[in-house]
């Protein structure tokens, strides 16, 4: 009698991980569905710089191991564990994206090796990022209570983490398109200026103002100004800051002057806000 706890043990475990396992997979296609049916993912997995490319992808894996601190494929109790968790998500994202695109006839047996991989390293960066937060997002209660409790034991470093990875997130999923450089020509300075005024100020409606579940709270009654100048416009630097990279490394700033930089970065930073914004509450 007394060696069946420890035989159902291995079982229950095992099934454990397969539902994480499930939800990973479930997460990275829902994630990543969005590009993975956009024909200028395809594209820039082909003609992205090999450099740029490789040190994103090394950027978004360092972001996926502190995210496995608020919401991972897995409970963790050490970095070790962490990376661990963030190579598992990797993984799935990388499985899932070379299976959608190869069932949408995007990857093809004749393709060469190189072509193939930038297309799913590309993809992969997406997927990885919802099979890390799936277990946040359709886990049960008890897992989502715990996810909040980290988050609320972050700190200030952790909140300002956690809307670098959501700015980075939405910004990544737009800025293949051709329309992020052609608005910012197309607008004057005041509209550029208005676009930051209304980004900055969408950021902390929705972080501070708007009741979303999870929302964090604004501890010690602090005012408007006080929020505004203490978390929504660092939140926005960081999501602008976001912007030029991931426009750097997709080449867009190729050729482009300092102000067209900018411009882009200001037209990009909107959606990143939005991100750095959401990111606070889903994750």
């Amino acid at each position: 009698m007394a060696t069946r706890p420890a035989s159902r043990a291995p079982r229950s475990a095992n099934r454990l991980y397969a539902q994480g396992l499930a939800r990973a997979f479930g997460g990275a296609i829902i994630f990543g569905l969005p590009l993975l049916m956009t024909m200028e993912m395809w594209a820039l997995g082909v003609y992205a710089h090999p450099a740029r490319l490789l040190l994103f992808l090394g950027l978004n894996f360092l972001v996926l191991v502190g995210l496995s601190r608020f919401g991972g494929f897995e409970r963790t109790e050490s970095i070790a564990e962490d990376v661990l968790d963030a190579l598992a998500a990797y993984g799935v994202g990388i499985v899932a994206s070379a299976a959608i695109l190869a069932l949408f006839g995007v990857l093809t047996p004749a393709m060469p090796l190189d072509e193939l991989a930038g297309k799913v390293a590309l993809q992969s960066v997406p997927a990885s990022f919802g099979a890390m937060i799936a277990r946040k997002q359709f886990g049960d209660e008890s897992e989502a209570a715990e996810e909040a409790r980290a988050l609320r034991s972050s700190g200030y470093g952790g909140q300002l983490f956690l809307m670098l990875a959501g700015a980075l997130f939405l910004a990544f999923n737009v800025a293949p398109t051709e329309e992020m450089v052609l608005i910012g020509y197309m607008m004057s300075p005041w509209h550029a200026l208005a676009l930051v005024a209304v980004s900055i100020l969408l950021l902390h409606a929705l972080v501070f103002a708007v009741g979303f579940g999870g929302q964090q709270r604004r501890a010690g009654g602090l005012g408007f100004a006080r929020t505004l100048f203490g978390h929504s416009i660092p939140g926005y630097a960081i999501a602008l800051a976001v912007s030029v990279y991931v426009l750097w490394t997709f080449g867009r700033a190729d050729g482009a002057g300092a102000g067209q930089i900018v411009s882009a970065a200001i037209v990009l930073g909107l959606p990143a806000a939005m991100g750095a914004a959401i990111a606070r509450l889903v994750v």
